[in-house]
């Protein structure tokens, strides 16, 4: 029998995700967020490796117990600029570091082996720790990732798009934008161009793609005619196969409007890449299943997701899943400052260590069982 948390962890843990919700900090700059996870995790005797990687705001933690698999959890602590903790990483992180404690306690309680990590990944909004992890050997020996994501319901893990993040800067030449505008070459006509030629590339695009972008920088004053210009787009699709020749077409606007209006490209990928989600179904299904006999009320099928996550990318290298649980109720979005409030909440803070409790018996379940072992196994290498 699987004990319910203790009121001294559970306290904890609500305390660890509240203090972080009242100090939001950005992408590489969560300082304080990690801080707390790593504290508190060395509190339940794990052995944790600070700057990870190389990365101030990253950390490993680790507990093992006899030989066996290894499940990972990542933590994740970042949030948005100006509306704080508006995607609910404060909840992320708390569910993570909350389930690898408590599984660890049962482990002993048990006498079950196995290896339970913590992963502490910085910048989910921006560039991503978690392809870093994905890209090196970090993952190497890693059996199954997990992790859950406030929103609107309680959904079963789904798919996310792949994504790629591009800058163009175009340089062009100062005139007189009255008297001598002929002896200018207008670098903010590159962007315009760009953004004209993707407009129109839209239409032989596919209904899953999304092209999104703004100009960065535009000129200094109407009567000069500008000599720099810069535009950021983040290019989506359903797959990274489909997303590369995609991106290369984005990439060849730019060049077209560059040769229309004149102006020197130069252009590069400013954050990390993405790929999409693969959900393992195997997986997927054990957790909703033991999600449903612990009274979380399922939606029937996946989010839809339009939106991006470097989760993509451990997805493509470790069976992995990243469910939804519920703190708001319908047509409350993700990224607003009603979610940041929500993110905050007691209903947050109690579906968030309900989801601790699926992920601990999901995770003894799968210690114990060689059959769940393989049939996840064998669903990752379809």
């Amino acid at each position: 029998m699987i004990s319910q948390l203790s009121t001294d962890l559970s306290d904890a843990l609500v305390q660890l995700s509240k203090q972080i919700h009242s100090r939001p900090e950005l992408g590489f700059e969560e300082h304080f967020a990690s801080r707390a996870h790593i504290e508190l995790l060395k509190q339940h005797d794990f052995q944790v490796e600070h700057n990870y990687l190389g990365c101030a705001t990253a950390f490993r933690a680790e507990f093992s117990l006899g030989s066996g698999p290894t499940v990972a959890f990542m933590a994740e602590y970042d949030a948005l600029p100006q509306i704080g903790h508006a995607c609910g990483h404060n909840l992320i992180g708390m569910i993570s570091t909350g389930a690898a404690i408590q599984i660890s306690k049962e482990m002993i309680k048990s006498n079950t082996s196995g290896t339970i990590v913590v992963f502490g990944t910085p910048a989910e909004e921006t560039s991503g720790f978690k392809v870093d992890l994905a890209s090196g050997s970090a993952l190497n020996g890693v059996d199954i990732c997990l992790m859950a994501h406030p929103g609107d319901d309680h959904y079963p893990s789904g798919t996310s798009l792949a994504l790629d993040a591009v800058e163009f800067e175009f340089f062009g030449k100062q005139a007189h934008a009255a008297s001598a505008p002929e002896k200018g070459i207008n670098a903010l006509d590159g962007v315009l161009n760009t953004f004209n030629s993707i407009n129109a590339l839209r239409q032989q695009t596919s209904p899953d793609v999304r092209i999104h972008g703004i100009i960065c920088e535009g000129g200094i004053a109407p009567n000069i005619i500008p000599d720099y210009s810069k535009a950021q787009f983040y290019v989506r699709a359903q797959e990274r196969k489909m997303l590369t020749p995609l991106t290369e077409r984005i990439i060849e606007c730019a060049q077209a409007g560059a040769l229309a209006s004149g102006a020197r490209l130069e252009y590069h990928y400013y954050e990390s890449s993405y790929d999409n989600l693969i959900s393992n179904s195997a997986l997927s299904r054990l957790y909703c299943d033991i999600a449903q006999k612990n009274g979380l009320s399922f939606s029937s099928e996946p989010r839809a997701s339009y939106g991006s996550l470097d989760m993509g990318n451990v997805s493509h290298k470790v069976p992995t899943i990243h469910p939804y649980f519920k703190i708001v109720d319908k047509g409350i979005a993700a990224h607003t400052p009603e979610f940041a409030i929500a993110a905050g909440s007691s209903q947050a803070h109690e579906s968030a260590l309900k989801v601790i409790e699926v992920f601990t018996k999901l995770t003894l379940t799968y210690f114990n069982n060689p059959s769940i072992q393989n049939e996840i196994r064998c669903a990752f290498s379809l």
